[in-house]
């Protein structure tokens, strides 16, 4: 005969307050079993003759919840083959119990029926005592495992399971990610019993109270000030479709995807700008632009009915998963090479239904050109058209500026930019071989002789010299002044 584990909840409040359908349970129950004797109507049931036994001797010997769950719940199995258990948790049974979850989880391979009675929630009572109406938009979040992405900051925010300081104090360090540190939340605690407790405090203080239980919860109100919520996505999402509608910006609705190419192109050195003088603010502000083109695309796109944000987003979601299966499969390796090399074989196999004509063709022609024959190069070398030793490099750069020279000769301005082209087309498989980035290594030349330059006007500028007036001798001297002063 199949063993049973009834399962009760005890509510959130008095005894008075408990159903009746509840107290004959717990009343007729032969064995009963109370998760924790932390309840307002334990004494109650005590003063009604009702006998059971609780489990918090296991909170005392394991230091995790998540040990004293598995801990009871192996009790409850392990006593049921005896006789038919009654298991009675605080709340509903079914709202933020990990064991009642895990004895469904596991009643069929421990052939035991596991049912769920009735009993009452605390989500009513702490609907009234904090008299919010939850079709506003309401979440119900666990404090023992909170992460910033998981609450939306314009919707009502109950967060449970806030059982000390140390969760308090996770809490209060998450919830800080995204609010302001004297951001006022609600602590609520026995939310509709006699003993009910309602503490408004700042943010930064949570962890602070003197008091804390297995009956506290944080209510976070709904964010109500306009500027608190640029940072959430879906703000930016509405900022750039209001720009696109009948009621926008002019100039943004007549933008197309074309007309939008220049200022991505723009944006992205920007980006790279940042970067080398290495301001985090500067940055900050310059990726917050290649957002918004990107944004700007797929406004377009969803304006249009062919794309939107949300297929971007998948786009390269599904694309990173598929191409990090040594993150998210099993897939085994041992170095930065080796993702690499898998990057490029599954790369390989995505593009293989495509009609591509070269293994060339996958480089975008809009690349700069010092970029896009660095990425030539690496291409046309991953098949073995590559010099092994650097020496036919060196001697191929000498044969080109060979021909350039002759060339000059001659005059012709075509052939000449073909044959300069040449040069630096050899150049870069010499910055390939030693593993530099010809691309960086020009920019940090440009930005040097920049900042020489700007040495060399402002010594000028201290002596009252026109720079114009001045001859090439007297500016070389200051610019071995600069390189003496490491700029």
């Amino acid at each position: 005969m199949t063993k049973r584990i009834t399962v009760v909840g005890l509510g959130s409040s008095d005894f008075e307050q408990m159903p009746i359908g509840v107290y004959r349970k717990l009343k007729n129950a032969k064995c009963l079993f109370l998760r924790t004797k932390e309840h307002p109507v334990v004494n109650s049931l005590l003063g009604e003759g009702i006998k059971f036994q609780t489990f918090d001797r296991d909170y005392e010997t394991n230091e995790q919840f998540e040990e004293v769950y598995e801990q009871i719940v192996k009790k409850l199995f392990a006593m049921v083959k005896d006789e038919d258990v009654t298991y009675a948790v605080p709340g509903h049974p079914l709202v933020a119990e990990r064991t009642v979850q895990l004895l469904l989880k596991r009643a069929k391979e421990e052939q035991c029926e596991v049912v769920i009675e009735g009993g009452q929630s605390f989500f009513d009572a702490m609907f009234t005592a904090l008299k919010i109406d939850p079709i506003e938009g309401f979440q119900f979040l666990d404090g023992t495992a909170l992460h910033e992405s998981d609450y939306h900051l314009n919707q009502h925010v109950i967060i449970g399971q806030v059982y000390d300081a140390f969760i308090a104090s996770e809490v209060k360090l998450t919830l800080m990610e995204r609010l302001p540190d004297d951001y006022e939340v609600v602590i609520v605690t026995a939310a509709g019993s006699s003993e009910e407790q309602i503490k408004k405090v700042p943010l930064y203080e949570l962890d602070h109270v003197a008091e804390l239980s297995n009956l506290t919860s944080v209510y976070i109100p709904p964010v109500q000030k306009e500027e608190l919520l640029y940072q959430e996505f879906q703000t930016l999402r509405g900022v750039i479709s209001a720009l696109r509608g009948p009621n926008g910006c002019p100039w943004d609705r007549e933008q197309t995807h074309e007309s939008l190419k220049k200022y991505l192109v723009e944006e992205t050195y920007e980006v790279l700008d940042a970067i080398e003088k290495g301001d985090d603010d500067l940055l900050v502000e310059e990726l917050g632009d290649v957002l918004l083109q990107v944004m700007l695309h797929a406004q377009i796109g969803e304006d249009e009915g062919f794309f939107s944000i949300n297929d971007v987003i998948r786009a390269i979601t599904e694309k990173m998963i598929r191409r990090h299966p040594h993150v998210f499969a099993n897939v085994s390796v041992e170095s930065a090479e080796d993702v690499v090399a898998n990057w490029d074989e599954i790369k390989r196999k995505e593009k293989k239904t495509e009609q591509e004509k070269s293994i060339l063709d996958g480089i975008p022609q809009e690349l700069p050109s010092l970029y896009r024959a660095f990425e030539l190069q690496k291409k046309a070398a991953k098949v073995g058209f590559d010099w092994i030793e650097v020496e036919p490099m060196w001697a191929k750069v000498n044969e080109e500026l060979k021909e350039f020279q002759e060339e000059t000769i001659r005059a012709n301005k075509e052939k000449l930019e073909k044959e300069f082209g040449d040069i630096i087309f050899a150049l870069v498989n010499i910055a390939r071989y030693y593993k530099i980035d010809p691309e960086e290594g020009l920019r940090a030349t440009n930005l040097k002789f920049y900042n020489r330059f700007r040495f060399i006007e402002e010594k000028v500028k201290e002596k009252g010299y026109d720079i114009q007036k001045m001859s090439l001798q007297e500016l070389d001297l200051l610019w071995e002044e600069a390189k003496q002063h490491n700029i």
